[in-house]
């Protein structure tokens, strides 16, 4: 469940599709994933688990796997 919810906060920000959403979906990949979206992302990700990010998290959520690192420490599993 929470896995479908993350996926969804990429494909609504950044225009993902499902099947791209793995450990090469990064910042430095991705052409729309621009300081913009980036915020726009974690706005969403804020908003979709009732969290609010630290600024180093923010500032180092710069791919799709390092950002399920990320949750966990907020208590969100991906497992779930």
């Amino acid at each position: 469940m929470n896995l479908d919810k993350y996926n969804d906060c990429f494909i609504r920000t950044l225009g993902a599709n499902r099947e791209s959403l793995n450990e090469n979906y990064n910042f430095n990949a991705v052409s729309d994933w621009d300081s913009l979206a980036h915020l726009s992302l974690i706005e969403e990700l804020e908003k979709t688990f009732d969290i609010s990010l630290e600024g180093d998290d923010i500032m180092h959520f710069g791919g799709y796997e390092n950002g399920k690192v990320i949750l966990e420490k907020y208590g969100i599993s991906m497992l779930e």
